[in-house]
Formats: C-alpha cells, sequence, structure tokens
C-alpha cells in the first residue's frame, strides 16, 4: 500500500471556495489502475490559514506513479493552477509505504 499526500495551506477567506473546487472537480482516480480510496482531510486552522491535506491510497507506489504519468493525472490537474491566489505557499507532497497495517474486524451480522 502507498499512501499519496499533499497539504495544502489555504487564506482563511478562501476555505470555502477551495473545499467547492474539490468537491466538484473531476478527479479521474476511479479509471486509474491500483487506486484505491481518496479523501481531503481539513485540519488545524488559525485567523490566516486553514491546513488541508488531499490523501490518496494506491495498491503501491508504482500504481501511484502510473498515475502521475497519466492522461487522467493531466486531465484532473488542467486548471489547478487556476486556484494559486487560494494557497499559502505551495502544495507539499508527502508520499508513504505502509509498514504495519491494522483495521478493526468485521461487524458481526
Amino acid at each position: 500500500m502507498f499512501v499519496a499526500m499533499n497539504r495544502f495551506k489555504v487564506f482563511a477567506a478562501e476555505a470555502q471556495a477551495f473545499e467547492t473546487v474539490w468537491r466538484e472537480r473531476d478527479r479521474h482516480l476511479a479509471e486509474v489502475p491500483g487506486f484505491v480510496e481518496f479523501s481531503l482531510l481539513k485540519g488545524p486552522a488559525d485567523e490566516e490559514t486553514v491546513l488541508y491535506a488531499s490523501h490518496t491510497i494506491w495498491s503501491s507506489r508504482d500504481a501511484f506513479e502510473a498515475w502521475t504519468k497519466s492522461e487522467a493525472f493531466r486531465a484532473a490537474h488542467r486548471n489547478a493552477g487556476q486556484n494559486k491566489p487560494m494557497y499559502a505557499g505551495h502544495p507539499q507532497f508527502e508520499g508513504f509505504e505502509a509498514v504495519l497495517l491494522e483495521k478493526a474486524p468485521a461487524a458481526a451480522a
């Protein structure tokens, strides 16, 4: 398993617009082999900024890297540059390979 995260510091006044952009954008993830899950996470906020992280889970690092070279990736990021005024700095990428994974037991019927 590989987890890919991008952290975004968003100007507080732009937080709702940022969330709307993510809700409405076509991410093109479901069509890519190895994609497992996507989340947009909202973190701590102060008077000036709100921290967000886009969080995708992939079957492997290779699957993630194939996504970054795909037409689906280019389509998903085609208009990303239009949102720069929302950000307090550049997004920060972090990638993690699973070392240990524990899941909750399946719920009893």
